[in-house]
């Protein structure tokens, strides 16, 4: 869900200049919007996402054709979620699923797609939803493994900015209503609303249909995004293309500031399937490329500061998660220790960052991302 609400933002021009805007003149759109925002702004209040624990549900549902609905003109599917109340009692929620995603939708890919889950804005209100009715939910995908590394990638951005993505862990069961399949039981998580997570920073999402070029959005979280995806080994994304990146403004003349989401193609997860694009001159989805621009050193060394002060919370991010095999938590905090001694180095900094960032404002190679 992509939210208009106070303006349409048009072009991307003019050096100095943000955004080129008009104003949207009809104060009843505009009353809409303002409405739209408050109704976000209250659903902040909602738990869902503040919560540590493992949410535990059951999603009935005809999974076989769910699953096998995931053309582009795919459908919605009736559903029924349940959980068990604060109380110990259970609830059952009526709501409508649907395949999403790009190369995840892909059989050949993903035994279980993730899914959209869509409530009815009458009765979310009273679940522990509260009154956010669209959900985007990760699945197992191939395995619990691989989901659970994603989860904790966007933990590990939680750490450096609230303009980031909150999730929530799930164990669910997938049970069949029509009893052709066997229960399938997986961890899978919940991501955060986009218009929630841009009203709890005090700011609106920019429409995809706005041009936007790196060099436009804000300085310090475009620096921080571009480290970031350093760190975790990802090449997935593209400010201009808005892949697997949203814009927030916190008022109509800001610069953007870039939200990342969709980490499966990232190194630090290794699902079998990622590859990087051939355009960038890389064989594995492990071997780190910086695909920010060049920036200010002032701008290096706040993002070289915010890094190393987050250091030990990154890493504990891994530590203290008991669900992932203790092997793969040494190979990534190995991962982890290469980024650390290529970020504090000067000769490796200026190599990976400041050089690799000055051919990429020359070529101007923008690689849109996989299967958008």
């Amino acid at each position: 869900m992509k939210s208009w609400l106070l303006y349409f933002l048009l072009l991307w021009l003019l050096p100095g200049t943000p955004l080129l805007l008009r104003a949207q003149n009809d104060t009843t759109v505009l009353a809409a919007s303002e409405e739209k925002l408050a109704d976000s702004l209250r659903a902040l209040q909602n738990p869902l996402f503040r919560s540590e624990e493992v949410l535990h549900f059951t999603l009935r549902m005809d999974v076989k054709t769910v699953l096998r609905d995931v053309d582009d003109d795919r459908k919605s599917h009736e559903a029924v979620l349940i959980y068990k109340g604060a109380d110990g009692a259970e609830v059952e929620e009526k709501l409508k699923v649907k395949v999403r995603g790009n190369r995840r939708r892909d059989p050949t890919v993903c035994n279980f797609p993730p899914l959209q889950l869509n409530f009815s804005r009458k009765t979310v209100q009273s679940t522990i939803f509260g009154k956010v009715n669209k959900l985007k939910l990760v699945t197992h995908c191939i395995n619990d493994e691989y989901v659970l590394r994603e989860y904790l990638v966007y933990k590990v951005y939680n750490t450096l900015t609230e303009a980031s993505y909150r999730v929530r862990l799930c164990r669910v069961q997938y049970e069949d209503q029509k009893g052709r399949r066997d229960t399938e039981t997986g961890y899978a998580f919940l991501i955060e609303d986009d218009d929630v997570m841009a009203a709890r920073n005090g700011a609106t999402v920019v429409p995809e249909q706005a041009l936007v070029r790196m060099d436009r959005a804000e300085t310090a979280a475009m620096a921080r995004v571009a480290f970031f995806q350093f760190l975790i080994g990802n090449t997935d994304w593209s400010v201009p293309y808005r892949h697997n990146i949203d814009l927030l403004q916190t008022d109509p003349l800001s610069a953007p500031i870039p939200v990342p989401f969709d980490f499966d193609y990232a190194g630090i997860v290794g699902t079998p399937y990622a590859t990087p694009p051939p355009e960038l001159g890389i064989s594995s989805v492990r071997q780190r490329l910086f695909r920010g621009y060049t920036f200010t050193d002032e701008a290096y060394a706040q993002v070289r500061d915010l890094f190393n002060k987050r250091r030990r919370d990154i890493y504990r991010v891994y530590q203290d998660f008991p669900l992932l095999d203790r092997r793969y938590i040494r190979q990534t905090t190995k991962y982890l220790d290469q980024f650390y001694e290529v970020l504090n180095n000067p000769r490796d900094f200026q190599n990976a960052f400041v050089k690799q960032g000055q051919k990429n404002l020359r070529s101007g190679v923008v690689v849109k991302g996989l299967e958008k």
